[in-house]
């Protein structure tokens, strides 16, 4: 009992020691924890909050990696899966604990003043909870800890399981939209960055440790089978994490000359560690793993033992990696120290220089890299081709046309989020509208037709010992009642054309404006409302229900009326929309905020309705293919059978009027 306890608790033990080690040589080093010259808030908080971040940060990341793990790579009712939840619900209340104090000690840091059971302090601090963005977050972070300690003991379910993960990730936004990251000019670069990193690292720190935990309950057999499943998952965290990375390190070291610095030297650390475990993945990728689940108890053995020994060395570079983190997050970034610009109107509301004026040049040129969406590209476009290169290889056939339509819809997408769109949104209604038209209504068009699900369905490998992969997960969720529900025609058509005044026509459009999260909810709201919207019409991949063809082309005619009208309202409207943010860009170029939102009403009504007629015609030529594959089945019966049922019709007819002239005489 005392030897598994002791293999369990090995692994974190070592993580926290090398962790806290390189964060306190990096907190010298660097200066993060360095007096402030003005309202310095002691040495216990200026040692103790980075201690209790690095504490935030590996528990999340063993709550987070716990959950994930358990729903790739076990299954639900047996032992391993139980105590990966355990792990995931300890690490939960760790995660409160250590969120709580870092509310605390964020607050002294940001306010100094002395702790006090007076009504004064109390006040202070509820102001600081209730009014600040910083209180805010750690706020919600900490009610989100509480909630998960409780739901990761109490489920031991699929689907339950699965939305505590999805509670579990989304709990460390708020996370990624604190620290000196906000006061950068490249601010939502820095944001999306840091949200994939600390996610990145989570699944692949945490999924460590969980198999360092599990590791006296899995035979050899099991252990290769989940150890194959961890090395997935920790390959594509890696490519995150290496990627989100340099993202983030483009935006604080400005110059490279500042890689001198302080700031610098941490950020190589990082760099090193992070090149070591990534060696350290591959050599035990590399044949090492399969080897543990041979049956050669010799070899096994002998593998079994360096790959722990492996394992044991990139828990120490990960916690080096973790260390240095945190100090890194405490260390100023290096920065100019000529006098600022005076900012601009645009710099004061979007962070960023106004662009030049919008020419024939710049809708090829510009570009504004949204990193999220960049990384969602990127992976669709791999797994599309990597599941088209399997069938082609196991002989099958996949239609090209699909997989040229899948491919021409992500690099779409890619423009709309990455390009000139994703640039001059910001400042021009018109291009926010043409942007808002390509994700609803052309984008998804093009990545129905790629059949995703199909292909998902037929290259990647089913599973037979209960568990569930990628492909399983997938026709698990296509077959919920949630998705007969958002994929119902009229629940598809209602979200489609009633997202539409809703954005506009409420606060929503302003968040997305301010907030660069909620533009990352605007973004993939327009395009899942419009997936889901051209999958009830035209999809090939099965959904629970679809009409017929001739309510098809109704709801798609209601729809296209309510499109237009939506257009005209925006063209007729008297008032700007947001004005204090369309309305006070500086723009010397272009045309007037009003005249300008006139051409977003016309792009609404005009443009938009070319994908809408596209939808029609298609509509209507799959109804005809229908008809016709209809009457081959007909006539291929009828030559089978020799037209026998019609004619046992005519027999029947022929009796009825032999019966009825019997009748008459």
């Amino acid at each position: 009992m005392i030897s598994s306890l002791a293999q369990r608790l090995a692994g974190p033990a070592i993580l926290v020691a090398a962790a806290l080690a390189a964060l306190l040589l990096g907190l010298v080093y660097g200066g993060g924890a360095q007096p402030q010259l003005l309202l310095d808030p002691g040495p216990v908080v200026r040692w103790g909050l980075p201690i209790i971040t690095l504490a935030v940060n590996l528990t999340a990341a063993g709550m987070v990696g716990s959950l994930v793990l358990a729903l790739f790579a076990l299954r639900a009712g047996e032992r391993s899966f139980d105590s990966a939840l355990d792990a995931a619900s300890i690490s939960a209340a760790l995660f409160t604990v250590a969120s709580a104090l870092n509310t605390f000690f964020t607050f002294i840091n940001v306010l100094p003043s002395t702790p006090s059971a007076g009504a004064e302090f109390g006040e202070q601090l509820g102001r600081f909870l209730v009014t600040t963005d910083a209180g805010r977050a750690w706020s919600l972070t900490v009610l989100a800890g509480a909630a998960l300690t409780v739901l990761a003991f109490a489920v031991r379910g699929w689907t339950s399981t699965l939305i505590v993960a999805i509670l579990a990730v989304a709990s460390l936004i708020p996370m990624a939209t604190q620290g000196h990251s906000g006061d950068e000019a490249g601010h939502n670069v820095a944001v999306s960055a840091l949200v994939l990193h600390i996610v990145g690292a989570a699944v692949w720190l945490g999924g460590l440790i969980l198999l360092v935990v599990l590791r006296p309950q899995l035979h050899a057999a099991e252990l290769g089978t989940v150890l194959a499943r961890y090395s997935t998952l920790a390959l594509a965290a890696f490519i995150v994490v290496a990627l989100s990375g340099v993202a983030r390190a483009i935006v604080g070291v400005v110059e490279p000359r500042y890689l001198l610095s302080p700031y610098g030297a941490l950020l190589g650390v990082k760099v090193v560690a992070l090149l070591v475990m990534g060696a350290l993945g591959a050599r035990y990728r590399s044949g090492l793993i399969a080897r543990i689940g041979s049956a050669d108890t010799t070899g096994r053995d002998a593998a079994t033992r360096r790959f722990w020994g492996l394992v044991t060395l990139e828990i120490v570079f990960m916690g080096i990696a973790s260390g240095a983190a945190v100090a890194l997050s405490r260390t100023p970034p290096p920065v100019d120290t000529r006098l600022p610009d005076v900012k601009t109107p645009a710099e004061i509301l979007t962070g960023t220089p106004l662009p030049p004026e919008l020419t024939i040049t710049q809708w090829f040129t510009q570009w504004d890299v949204d990193i999220l969406w960049a990384f969602a590209v990127g992976f669709g476009l791999f797994f599309y081709l990597a599941g088209v290169w399997r069938l082609h290889r196991r002989g099958d056939r996949w239609p090209i046309y699909r997989t040229l339509l899948w491919v021409l819809g992500m690099l779409s997408l890619l423009w709309v989020t990455s390009g000139p769109i994703n640039a001059y949104q910001d400042y021009l209604f018109s291009v926010h509208m043409m942007g808002h038209m390509l994700l609803t209504m052309a984008i998804p068009m093009m990545l129905v037709f790629g059949a995703p699900v199909s292909l998902a369905s037929r290259a990647i490998a089913k599973r037979a010992d209960g568990t569930r992969g990628g492909r399983e997960w997938i026709l698990w969720a296509v077959h919920t009642p949630f998705a007969r529900v958002v994929t119902h025609p009229l629940f598809a058509a209602a979200m489609f054309i009633g997202s539409l005044w809703a954005f506009y026509y409420t606060d929503l459009f302003r968040w997305t404006l301010y907030d660069h999260i909620g533009h990352e909810w605007m973004v993939a709201h327009f395009l899942i409302s419009g997936y889901l919207f051209v999958q009830s019409l035209v999809g090939i991949d099965p959904v629970p229900l679809r009409y017929p063809y001739a309510f098809r082309l109704l709801t798609l005619i209601g729809v296209m009326a309510m499109h237009a009208f939506f257009g005209i309202a925006i063209m007729m409207s008297t008032g700007l929309f947001v004005a204090e943010w369309f309305g006070s860009m500086g723009r010397t170029w272009g045309e007037a905020p009003l005249v300008d939102q006139y051409t977003g009403g016309g792009v609404a009504w005009s443009i938009g309705e070319i994908p809408t007629l596209i939808l029609a015609i298609t509509v209507a030529v799959q109804w005809s293919r229908s008809d016709e594959r209809t009457q081959r089945r007909t006539d291929r019966h009828a030559d089978r059978t020799g037209d026998a049922e019609l004619q046992a019709y005519n027999a029947q007819l022929a009796e009825m009027a032999a019966r009825d002239a019997r009748v008459s005489r």
